[in-house]
Order: structure tokens, then C-alpha cells, then sequence
């Protein structure tokens, strides 16, 4: 509505009311001097019509019904009626703006009128016929005005619904789209990751009951990838479960983050099945570790398991490598290093994995960055996350993550890009 909305906004009708009083003192003082001064009949009268609008500024029709009856007692006692002619007007426009209902509009207009037209009973046809037009100006104009104002926001309150109607439609659609593709991905990872899963440790595990005589050290690695299979399957299953119920899995820390007081043993299997793959590994883990937030303390423990199993990827086995975990004022400073001197490592898929991008992402949601690169003949992977870092969203598009330098291969081989 613009300036006229905010001229005649409901919350200031006691001050429209004000400044019309003012105006109307205003006039008795200053203007009616030039024809001849107030009577005391009409300071009354105007006296009156003041009090009353200010009084009756939450009640429109109470104030027309009184504005209305003193613009009838003035007629037959004073010359000068336009004090109570402008208030009975200006009453009808208020009322117009705010009626609920628009017949009592038309009834408050036709009381108007039918007080204004007392005044032109008996007088010759002439002066009658301009005093019907003058009804143009103390009603016509009051009451199109006020119409004018109340079609204005009215138009504008449908404008806002169909803006919200059209947000909850987007909002609708996105969450439909959204929930059609977690959909989407939980059928390929259940019909083809797991299922490719289920099958290898079915095999290990009927491998493991039909060769006799194994060897012990075949045996633990036997256990061990028949281990680690059914924790994938089980983590697989879990993460179908999730794309495909949201809601039905909230709140189960299994799901979305782990227990801080379990983080330092966490930790300690990550590295203790580092080992177990050949990699020496020096962890130095700061015992705070078990007090940081579940959000954070998942991060540092996915983290850790991707840089550990991209030292086996691309270091090779038997590399040397350096775990360290600091809290230093609520701030986590994590970093995983290697000296690149392991054996062959395992080959990687043409065009490189998305190990790396996976851990950017994660670092960057909590504030922090990560910096990846050689150094000396092996390779190194850093950040700090910050105390209560949670990175809040921005308009603009995020950027997409600069792409690693490859990693040397000094010492012996390393792979482009951590997977």
C-alpha cells in the first residue's frame, strides 16, 4: 500500500484523530476570525466533536453515531458548521476503512446524508439541488476514499497469500524432489553396494568353513575382512534406512553421531585396523577428545578412517604413518600424516575417488578447511574445526572445492588423489 498504508495503518488512528483536533483548534482560532469570531455555542459544539473523536478512536461507528448527532444540533444553532461537518466526514472514512462488514458502510453513509439533508428542508429547489451536491464532498469523497484504501489492502493481503501459498508450493516440491532422490539412492545402495557386500562376506564366510588346515595368519585375515564386511552391511543397512525414513531414524546416535565418551576407543580400532592392513602407526590422541560434541567427534573419527585407509590406498602397506589429535581451546587440531614408503599401494579406479572432496565437505560444514599436500616423500592431511564451528549458510553458491595437487611419488608409488 505503500505511503498510504502507512498513513492510515489501524495502530494510529488515535493520532489521526490528534492531529485532525489540532487542525480544527487550528481553524476557530485562526481561520474563522476573518468572518467573525466563534460563538460560545460553537466552541461546544467543537469541543465536543474533539473529545469525542479521540475518545471513540477504537469505536468508528460509536464516533459517526455522535459526530452525525452534533452536526444535527449545529445546523439550527450556528452559522459555521464546518468543524462538525469535517469531524462527521472524516468519522464516515474511518468506518469505511474498518467496518467489517460493508452494509453497515452504506447505513453509516445514508445516516450521514439523511442528517446532512435536514439542513436543505424548506429551502427553494435551487439551494436544495446544492445541497445535494455538496453531499458529494462531505460523503462521496470520504466514502470512495475510504473504499480506495480498503480494496488497497485487501489486494495486498491476497497478494501476501498467494506469495506464501507459492513459497509452501516450492517448499513442497523441493521436499518431494529431495525425497525422491534419497529414495532413488538408497535402491542403487541396496540393490547394488549391498548387494555386492552381502555377497563377499557370504563368500569369506563359507571360505572360512571349507578350507582346511589354514594357515593362522590366513585365518585372522579371514575373521578380519568377514569382520569388516558385516560392519559395512550392517552401516549400509543402516544408511538405507535413513535416505528412505528421515524422520524415522532422528535421534538414534548410531545414525548421525557417535557418543563423545566413545570417541578415544573409536579412535583406537580405527588405528588398531590400520595396523592390522600392515601400516605402522604412531597415534598421539589427546585424551579431550572425549569431551568434544558428538558432531565434532564424528568428524574426527570419519576423517581419521579415511586418512589412515588412503595411507594403505596410496602410501602402499607397511608405510609409516602419524596420527595426531589436539583440543586446544575448544578448537580440534587433526592431522595424518605418511612417510610414502610402504609397498605397492592398491590400484584406483581411473579418474580418482571422492575421499578427499568427502572430507572437504565435512570440515567446511563445521567451519574449518582442510589443507591436503606432499610432504617430504609422503603426504599430509590437516585442519582444525572450531569450538562450536557449525558454518552458516550463505545466498550466494558455494563454491566448489579446489582440486588436490597430486600427490609425488618421490619414494615409491602414490596415486593421483586420495579416493
Amino acid at each position: 500500500m505503500g505511503w498510504v498504508g502507512r498513513l492510515f495503518d489501524a495502530r494510529d488512528t488515535l493520532a489521526r484523530m490528534l492531529l485532525l483536533d489540532l487542525s480544527g483548534l487550528g481553524y476557530l482560532v485562526f481561520g474563522a476570525q476573518g468572518h467573525h469570531a466563534p460563538t460560545a455555542t460553537q466552541w461546544v459544539l467543537a469541543l465536543v466533536a474533539f473529545g469525542t473523536a479521540l475518545v471513540c478512536h477504537r469505536r468508528p461507528m460509536v464516533n459517526l453515531a455522535a459526530q452525525a448527532a452534533l452536526l444535527a444540533v449545529a445546523f439550527p444553532l450556528v452559522d459555521d458548521t464546518t468543524i462538525n461537518q469535517v469531524g462527521a466526514s472524516w468519522a464516515l472514512l474511518e468506518l469505511t476503512m474498518w467496518a467489517e462488514r460493508p452494509r453497515t458502510i452504506w447505513l453509516a453513509a445514508g445516516l450521514l446524508a439523511a442528517v446532512d439533508l435536514t439542513d436543505s428542508i424548506g429551502d427553494p429547489v435551487r439551494r436544495l439541488l446544492s445541497g445535494v451536491f455538496g453531499l458529494t464532498v462531505e460523503v462521496g469523497l470520504p466514502l470512495l476514499l475510504g473504499l480506495v484504501i480498503r480494496t488497497t489492502r485487501e489486494l495486498a493481503r491476497q497478494a501476501e497469500e498467494r506469495a506464501a501459498a507459492e513459497q509452501r508450493r516450492r517448499e513442497s516440491e523441493s521436499r518431494a524432489a529431495r525425497a525422491g532422490e534419497r529414495s532413488a539412492i538408497a535402491r542403487e545402495l541396496h540393490d547394488v553396494v549391498a548387494h555386492h557386500v552381502a555377497s563377499m562376506v557370504l563368500r569369506v564366510g563359507v571360505a572360512r568353513h571349507v578350507l582346511p588346515d589354514l594357515d593362522p595368519r590366513v585365518s585372522e585375515v579371514f575373521d578380519d575382512v568377514h569382520g569388516t564386511g558385516t560392519a559395512a552391511l550392517n552401516d549400509l543397512r543402516r544408511l538405507v534406512a535413513v535416505l528412505r525414513d528421515p524422520d524415522g531414524v532422528r535421534g538414534d546416535a548410531a545414525l548421525t553421531a557417535i557418543e563423545p565418551s566413545a570417541l578415544p576407543a573409536a579412535l583406537d580400532a580405527a588405528v588398531d585396523r590400520a595396523r592390522q592392513a600392515g601400516i605402522t602407526v604412531e597415534a598421539d590422541v589427546d585424551p579431550a577428545v572425549g569431551s568434544l560434541d558428538a558432531v565434532r567427534g564424528q568428524a574426527v573419527l570419519r576423517l581419521t578412517q579415511e586418512a589412515l585407509t588412503n595411507v594403505a590406498k596410496h602410501a602402499g602397506t607397511a608405510a609409516r604413518a602419524r596420527l595426531a589429535v589436539a583440543v586446544v581451546d575448544g578448537a580440534v587440531h587433526w592431522e595424518v600424516s605418511d612417510d610414502g614408503r610402504g609397498s605397492v599401494p592398491a590400484a584406483v579406479p581411473a579418474g580418482g575417488g571422492h575421499g578427499l572432496t568427502g572430507m572437504r565437505e565435512r570440515v567446511e560444514v563445521l567451519g574449518g578447511r582442510l589443507e591436503a599436500g606432499p610432504t617430504g616423500a609422503g603426504w599430509r592431511v590437516r585442519t582444525v574445526l572450531p569450538a562450536g564451528g557449525v558454518a552458516e549458510p550463505t545466498d550466494s553458491p558455494a563454491r566448489p572445492p579446489e582440486p588436490a595437487a597430486p600427490r609425488p611419488r618421490p619414494a615409491g608409488p602414490h596415486a593421483p588423489e586420495p579416493a
